[in-house]
């Protein structure tokens, strides 16, 4: 996969999350970490879920809260003008929570998606990664 220079790349795993900038260009990817905001996972823990027998299992509402944190930066970012292009690695099951608070925005700046738990990697593991998806 191919991202322009200056693309976004966010990498999430339900309770770490880095953001990352190309600041090479589509030929030659380098990725530099980039400061965010913190996340704030507890406004949303459990938004949509209720524990019950069904659901008893806290840390799972934590990592979903933690996403929609994750979201809430994201989309903050792309709709101040932050983020031009976003590609998005994450945790299948960080992947589906982050997509449910997608603002349209967000959405239409997306390059992609790639549902695969890389959250530990080093920018050139990530950078290997990228170029093989």
């Amino acid at each position: 996969m191919q991202l322009p220079k200056g693309a976004t790349v966010a990498v999430v795993d339900g309770e770490k999350f880095n953001l990352f900038r190309n600041s090479g260009d589509e030929a030659g990817l380098v990725l530099s970490a980039s400061p965010h905001d913190e996340i704030d996972a507890g406004h949303a823990a459990g938004a949509g879920r209720h524990s019950s027998s069904a659901n008893p299992d806290q840390s799972q509402a934590d990592e979903d809260g933690f996403s929609a944190g994750v979201a809430e930066v994201l989309n903050t970012r792309v709709l101040e003008g932050k983020i031009s292009s976003l590609l998005i690695i994450a945790a299948p099951r960080a992947l589906g929570a982050l997509r449910k608070h997608y603002h349209p925005k967000l959405a239409a700046v997306l390059s992609g998606e790639i549902a695969k738990d890389l959250a530990g990697l080093s920018a050139q593991e990530l950078e290997k990664a990228i170029l093989a998806a």
